[in-house]
């Protein structure tokens, strides 16, 4: 009986456990399935059909025509392609720096204790909330040329203000303070990661004498790092999709398409130029082309960040 029993009891509870587990996994996809449902149809299906298209001639009125890599290789030919890219990493390089580095001074200014600290966090952070058509539009007017605010304040210390948009080198630095000015969020993100930071690490840095600078070099930024981190690769891969603000300014000036990249092809991005040629000369097969070679520069520079963030990234941990 003994030996009968123990032989038997394994079976049993392996045929049991697979019953469980089998009721388990379909009780959770059926609580996932929307998600499933949506990621099948809303995302893997059209990165699938993309990469197919990006090897046809596609004008949307007209069937798919096969035509390898000939795409791919007019991209490399196209001079837009690379005043499209060159434009894209302008901002890449000096606006994602650039809008890291305020942010971080905000965040550290708006975690001293200050009376109406709260305040000051509810008007840095208010912007980020504005949507992005709206502040386009307003930025727009406040940086018109000749009733703006900002060239106004400008002429009353006697400097004459720049052509914002319309000026091909003053273009570009406009969008990157209009997208300062939507930086609550990266504010908040960076705030969060002040609030962690040990304060029996600052106290003792101040008892050993260290200034409030060498504390916030020495203690603050290191500890922040990971942050810092995740907000470069966030605002890398948002910045090199930069379409919103550029379509805006464009159709503002004229409603006509060909304004898109006024002036001269200053602000004409690789989303815009992306844009165009799929919906504008509805070269679909060449604007899918366009999508995968900006996935893989995103995914580049994305492996390259992680890759390096060892040197100057530190974890507690």
């Amino acid at each position: 009986m003994d030996i009968t029993s123990t032989s038997i009891q394994p079976s049993v509870k392996r045929k049991g456990w697979s019953v469980v587990r089998r009721r388990r996994l379909v009780t959770g996809l059926l609580f996932i399935s929307p998600w499933i449902i949506g990621f099948l149809i809303f995302t893997l299906y059209p990165m699938v059909a993309s990469l197919y298209y990006s090897f046809t001639e596609f004008h949307v009125r007209k069937a798919p025509e096969l035509i390898g890599f000939a795409n791919y290789a007019e991209l490399f030919s196209d001079k837009l392609f690379w005043t499209s890219l060159a434009n894209t990493l302008y901002l890449v390089v000096i606006g994602v720096p650039l809008t890291l580095f305020l942010s971080f001074l905000c965040a550290v200014l708006l975690n001293l204790k200050v009376r109406g600290q709260s305040i000051y966090r509810v008007i840095f952070f208010m912007p980020s909330i504005v949507p992005t058509v709206a502040s386009s539009l307003l930025w727009i007017w406040i940086l018109n040329p000749s009733s703006g605010i900002v060239n106004t304040l400008l002429g009353q210390i006697g400097i004459m203000g720049p052509n914002w948009f319309r000026d091909p080198n003053w273009a570009k630095p406009a969008l990157i303070m209009m997208g300062l000015w939507g930086m609550g969020g990266t504010i908040v993100i960076y705030l969060s990661g002040l609030q962690d930071v040990p304060t029996s690490l600052l106290e003792a840095a101040e008892i050993d004498g260290a200034t409030w600078l060498q504390r916030l070099w020495h203690i603050t930024i290191p500890m922040v790092s990971p942050i810092t981190l995740f907000n470069l690769i966030i605002g890398v891969i948002s910045t090199f999709q930069y379409f919103a603000q550029a379509y805006v300014f464009g159709t503002a000036v004229d409603t006509a398409n060909t304004a898109l990249g006024a002036p001269l092809n200053s602000t004409l991005f690789y989303s815009i130029y992306l844009y165009q040629n799929g919906f504008v000369y509805l070269r679909m097969g060449y604007a899918s082309a366009m999508a995968w070679i900006l996935f893989i520069v995103i995914m580049i520079c994305t492996l390259l960040l992680l890759r390096t963030s060892n040197r100057w990234t530190y974890y507690a941990g």
